[in-house]
Parts: structure tokens; C-alpha cells; sequence
């Protein structure tokens, strides 16, 4: 019986020019160094712009596949994103600046820089560097190495720029708990500068102001209170609104020696008060006595809801200036920098460690503050005037490429520099509402004199009065035609 035998399907080997022909990439011609000096520079572009696309044409293809699924999965991530931040804004801004969200993003990155680098080490075994002619041999190489390099550092400055914004917000928005409802419309936050900065004897809050942030449009405005005033209420149910029904009157003491003022407060509770009894629950809620009984007294005197307190010390204000890059400023009379006159009638050119000239300045940090502390030749109206003027400069500076440029200097200068019992859930709502203020113009309140505003025995009536026709102006009515 005759057996008829099949058409057999030559080897691989045996037709490889067909293969050449139909996938050159995978079967190139090796003995041609102008085929493989040309699939060379296609593979070593081809796997920076698409990971894992080199090792699909022409090499392990699992190892491709994972390239290439972990490649898109990224892009679906970052198109998102991109997309959330017109459509979701809020929702985004909450993950970014979620420590855990952060975490994640940072390990992620790390794990694609290696997949990265993996496949780049692997492209360059796959271009043949020997087959390759001699000249384009070394750029191949170059340019191999460089992209590398591009690649592994490009993921680890990603991750060292996640871990550092992680570690600060962590260190700065530590209190734990629930975003709080806007009051009447708006996030109001007690904002407290500390001048415990060179020639200092002690911490005191020497800048008290009240930033209120509108929740629908992000409008600012800012209200200065002076450091001195007295004849202040304490916010009806507070604590110190048991040792004080009527107004704040101070208890003067040879031990304590302070008085009335606002600016008072926090050495009362520390010194002369036990003020972890009066307030049980400030230092598990991020706070101190000091900065409650302050933020009950602003309640009090604005007639306003104040939730959060941010804390700055004008120690490290200096270096937060620095790390923006320094301030434009346009000074208009002549002050003095240091402590001041160590004797009665003392010459200021005596004490004075130098002059801060009037006119446009491009501010350093140490300047700055000196703009900020000076007062000797001048009033604390004054003060509080430079101290408005100089936070709406920094504002200014706060510009998406200002920061993103300087951001370690930055994160750093920001993470010494302030304390708040603003918790990390309200991060993302309150950066939206910052992006918001950019296109609105700051409002100041200062309850001054110029505002009528008595020191010893201000109207309270009047200051609530003031402060609801700020926050919520009457809105304009169109005039009747004829």
C-alpha cells in the first residue's frame, strides 16, 4: 500500500529571508550593518516613547506585554487625572495631597522607573551593538545611556518630589477628623505670626489676623486685629468666656506683668493659668491653650465661626521668602533693621543694624522680615500695614512654576514653619478654593483707628457689623430705565 506523503512546511531556517521580509524587527538581516544600525536607532526611540514596544517587535514578548500593560495603565492614570482636573478639580486636589494617595503614587512610580530601566537594559541587548556599523554604533550607545538616564531619573526625582510633599503635609496637617461645613459661606482661619526671630526674648503672637476664604468663589479677605487691643469678648460657651462674661480686663501681675491685650493670651495660659485644664482637649486636637483662648477672643470680637488656626513663625520666615525666590515690595518711608533702643532716648543709627531704603525692592528673606518686625519709627498700624502687604506679595508668589521649580526649598522652609490643626481631609477642597482666589482680588479689614476702631474699648456692635458688610457686600441693583 503506497502511502502518499504531505507537502512538508520548510524549517524556519530553512526560508529565513521570507522572515526578514515580513518581520525584519525580530528577523533582521544580520549580515547588513545598514539594516541593523537603521532597526538599532527605531528600537532604542521606540522603547523611550512606548516601553515594553521594543521587546514586543523584537524581543521577549511577556516581557513586552507587562512593558506595555503597565505603559498604558499609566497613561489611562495620568489622562485621567488630567481630565479629572477639569471635571472633578476637587476630588483630584483630595487625592494628591492624601498622605496614603501619595504613598501609593510614590511606590508605583518607583516600580515603573525599574520596569523602565529593565527595559532599556534589555532593548540594548536586543540592538546588537556588534552588527551595527562602527560610526553609529557610538551614538546608538550614547544615546541608549542618555535616555536611560532620562528615564531612571526622571521616575526618581517623580518619587523624591511625591515622598517630600508626603513627609511635609504629614508634618504640617497632622490633626486627624472631618472637614468642617463652611459657616455663613465661609472657611475662616485665625492666622498667627510668632516674632521669636533674632533679638527676641520669647515667642508672642505679634500678628494676629483672620483669613476668611470664600467657599463658592475663593475670595479672600484678611482682618487685622492688633496685637494690643483690649476690651475684646470671649465667643458666648467658650472656657474663657467663664472667667470673662463681659470683656476680657486681664489680671496684672508682678509675677506675669501682662495685661489686657490680645496678644496677652498666650502667656496667660501658659504662665499664670494652668491651661490644659482650662483646655483639656487643645493638644490632642493640634493646638495649644494660647491659640484656643485666641481664636475664642477673634470669635468673640468678629462675631464669626473660626474653626482652624495656622501658625507661622517669623524664625523660619525668613527662609520660606528665600525659598520663593524673594518678594517685590515698594517701601514708602525709610526703616530701621534690629531690636530697638536699649536705653531710653538711645540714637537709632546706635542701635539700628541697618536701613531699609524706600522705593521698589526686590526683598530677600531677612530683609522681609525686618519690613515685617519694624516698629520704632513707626506705628503698630504701620506694622500691621507692611505685615497685610508682605502676605499678599508672598501670595503672589505662590504661582504653580514658582513653586513647582523651588519646590524642596520650598517643602523644607514650609515644613519649619508652620503649625495648624487644619486636618488633612480638608486639603483638597481648601487648594481648590486657593486655585480659585488666584483670579480674585484680597480684601483687608483693619480694626484700626481709620476704621474707628477704639484699642481700649472697641464696639463690638460696630466690629460685628463691619465685619458682615465685608464678607457679604450688598449685591449691586440694575438702575430703572427713565
Amino acid at each position: 500500500m503506497t502511502t502518499l506523503a504531505r507537502p512538508r512546511t520548510p524549517a524556519t531556517s530553512a526560508v529565513p529571508g521570507g522572515l526578514i521580509q515580513e518581520r525584519p524587527m525580530r528577523y533582521p538581516d544580520a549580515s547588513s550593518p545598514q539594516v541593523m544600525t537603521r532597526r538599532g536607532w527605531w528600537l532604542v526611540v521606540l522603547n523611550f516613547l512606548i516601553p515594553g514596544s521594543a521587546q514586543a517587535v523584537a524581543g521577549n514578548r511577556r516581557l513586552g506585554r507587562i512593558g506595555l500593560g503597565a505603559t498604558l495603565a499609566l497613561w489611562v492614570l495620568v489622562l485621567l487625572a488630567v481630565v479629572g482636573m477639569v471635571l472633578w478639580r476637587p476630588l483630584i486636589l483630595s487625592i494628591a495631597t492624601n498622605p496614603l494617595a501619595l504613598l501609593a503614587i510614590e511606590v508605583v512610580v518607583v516600580l515603573y522607573g525599574i520596569l523602565w530601566i529593565v527595559l532599556a537594559l534589555d532593548t540594548i541587548r536586543l540592538v546588537r551593538l556588534v552588527k551595527v556599523r562602527p560610526a553609529p554604533r557610538v551614538g546608538i550607545a550614547m544615546l541608549s545611556i542618555a535616555l536611560l538616564v532620562v528615564a531612571g531619573g526622571g521616575a526618581a526625582y517623580v518619587a523624591r518630589l511625591t515622598d517630600i510633599t508626603r513627609n511635609t503635609l504629614g508634618s504640617i496637617f497632622s490633626a486627624s477628623g472631618p472637614p468642617v461645613a463652611p459657616s455663613d459661606g465661609y472657611y475662616n482661619i485665625l492666622l498667627l505670626g510668632a516674632d521669636s526671630g533674632t533679638g527676641r526674648d520669647s515667642m508672642r503672637f505679634d500678628s494676629i489676623s483672620v483669613v476668611s476664604v470664600n467657599a463658592d468663589t475663593g475670595r479672600v479677605i484678611i482682618t487685622g486685629i492688633p496685637r494690643d487691643l483690649e476690651g475684646f469678648p470671649f465667643v458666648k460657651g467658650s472656657p474663657m468666656a467663664k472667667l470673662y462674661p463681659d470683656v476680657h480686663t486681664g489680671h496684672a501681675s508682678a509675677t506675669c506683668g501682662w495685661s489686657g491685650a490680645i496678644n496677652q493670651l498666650n502667656t496667660e495660659l501658659d504662665v499664670c493659668r494652668d491651661g490644659a485644664k482650662i483646655y483639656p482637649d487643645a493638644k490632642a486636637q493640634g493646638s495649644t491653650p494660647g491659640v484656643e483662648a485666641t481664636k475664642d477672643a477673634a470669635e468673640g470680637l468678629l462675631g464669626i465661626d473660626i474653626p482652624y488656626y495656622a501658625f507661622i513663625d517669623m524664625a523660619g520666615f525668613a527662609a520660606l521668602v528665600d525659598a520663593l525666590g524673594g518678594v517685590d515690595i515698594t517701601v514708602t518711608e525709610r526703616l530701621p533693621e534690629g531690636g530697638g533702643p536699649s536705653y531710653e532716648g538711645q540714637p537709632v543709627n546706635d542701635w539700628a543694624i541697618g536701613w531699609i531704603e524706600p522705593g521698589a525692592q526686590h526683598m530677600n528673606g531677612d530683609t522681609a522680615q525686618w519690613y515685617a518686625r519694624s516698629r520704632k519709627t513707626t506705628s503698630d498700624w504701620d506694622r500691621m500695614k507692611r505685615q497685610r502687604q508682605l502676605q499678599e506679595a508672598i501670595l503672589k508668589q505662590f504661582t504653580p512654576a514658582n513653586v513647582l521649580s523651588r519646590f524642596q526649598e520650598v517643602a523644607s522652609a514650609g515644613q519649619h514653619l508652620v503649625k495648624t490643626d487644619i486636618p488633612s481631609s480638608m486639603l483638597g477642597y481648601l487648594t481648590d478654593l486657593a486655585i480659585k482666589s488666584k483670579s480674585e482680588a484680597i480684601t483687608t479689614i483693619e480694626l484700626t483707628p481709620a476704621n474707628q476702631v477704639d484699642q481700649t474699648t472697641p464696639d463690638i456692635a460696630y466690629v460685628h457689623e463691619l465685619i458682615h458688610s465685608k464678607l457679604h457686600p450688598p449685591t449691586p441693583t440694575a438702575t430703572p430705565k427713565g
